[in-house]
């Protein structure tokens, strides 16, 4: 909204800055952090006060939290939601049509993260949606943004995955392996970093740490100098991507202050499944869909335990971990929960680093 009023209103005072990406996104995430600590305290005593018992705890998860987690209420990813789509509304080039597929795959994510949890609380259950709803559902909305923005990326890109460390490798699918391929990203992070929101604080800081990889991959890859210069696929229209990227931050950060051991609130699938799905089309958009398996390889851990987890024990009804996902594994072998949180942080940067190398390795 700034951007556009600037362009409209002409020669203002100081309206040169927005036409700077990095002074709106760094507006963007000033003013999520600000939106998320201006809201918080009312919704976290609204949601409160209507769940009563808050978000239902696994019987069959850790037994520490059936007594330090009961009463937390969830649902908490609204804070995320509103605070980083209304930042981005204000500070975005709304012309971009990127920026609308990720704010519309990310709400159409959440809405559904919004019915399963309410589906639990309604029901007393950790049992929500069924999955197979669930992901029917996701399926339509990432076949959609998919669609959306194999239309609006140049040719050669259109059906593509780029290669990491090989500056000119792609490899061509053709629309409906790319479909398929695009689907696996999309719903594959998001469920990934639902899997990964089990502990307080666990989620939302990878999440950000991917969040400002995929901003500056993004204003990289929108800018034709920077594009040339590191060998990577230019894609017009990008760069506005940055803007969304650190609204997240933002908005992660205001969360993060009341998610942080004990959890005031938990994100719940309205956060956790929306937040991956925002990742997952950004990192398609930006051709950058094998590196988002790197840097956020924390999620693709988790998600890969639990599978692992299931296979091994329809197969030889035994268990390779203790607990899935991951994280539980650790909790079941006497680890600490905020050892286990402040490690897979570090895991995280580690990774981010690592996938932001491949810009420059090629």
């Amino acid at each position: 909204m700034f951007y556009y009023m600037t362009q409209i209103l002409g020669d203002v005072p100081g309206g040169n800055l927005f036409n700077y990406i990095t002074f709106r996104a760094g507006g963007a995430t000033m003013t999520a952090l600000l939106i998320s600590f201006i809201l918080a305290p009312w919704m976290i005593n609204t949601l409160r006060n209507r769940q009563g018992r808050g978000q239902p705890i696994r019987a069959d998860g850790p037994q520490s939290h059936l007594t330090t987690k009961v009463g937390t209420p969830t649902m908490g990813g609204l804070l995320i939601l509103l605070a980083s789509i209304g930042s981005t509304l204000l500070w975005g080039n709304l012309q971009n049509i990127f920026l609308w597929i990720a704010l519309l795959t990310t709400m159409g994510f959440g809405l559904i993260g919004f019915a399963d949890d309410y589906s639990k609380l309604r029901g007393h259950s950790s049992d929500g949606v069924p999955g197979r709803v669930k992901l029917v559902l996701e399926s339509l909305i990432a076949i959609v943004a998919i669609i959306f923005i194999s239309a609006n990326l140049p040719p050669e890109l259109a059906t593509s995955y780029a290669v990491p460390f090989f500056k000119d490798l792609l490899l061509p699918f053709g629309l409906p392996l790319y479909l398929i391929a695009g689907l696996i990203v999309i719903v594959g992070s998001s469920n990934a970093v639902n899997l990964t929101d089990g502990l307080d604080g666990l989620a939302i800081v990878p999440t950000m740490i991917a969040a400002a990889s995929f901003g500056f991959i993004a204003y990289l890859v929108g800018n034709a100098i920077f594009a040339n210069y590191l060998q990577v696929h230019y894609v017009p229209g990008t760069g506005e991507l940055a803007v969304f990227c650190a609204a997240l931050i933002g908005s992660g950060l205001g969360f993060l202050w009341y998610n942080a051991p004990p959890a005031a609130v938990f994100m719940g699938d309205t956060g956790s499944l929306a937040l991956g799905a925002a990742l997952g089309t950004i990192a398609i958009i930006t051709k950058h869909e094998l590196v988002l398996a790197i840097i956020g390889g924390l999620f693709v851990l988790e998600a890969v335990s639990v599978i692992v987890q299931v296979a091994s024990f329809k197969l030889t009804g035994k268990r390779v971990f203790a607990m899935a996902p991951l994280h539980h594994h650790f909790e079941q072998r006497g680890w600490a929960e905020s050892t286990i949180v402040i490690r897979f942080w570090i895991i995280s940067v580690v990774l981010a680093l690592v996938g932001l190398a491949t810009l420059k390795l090629r």
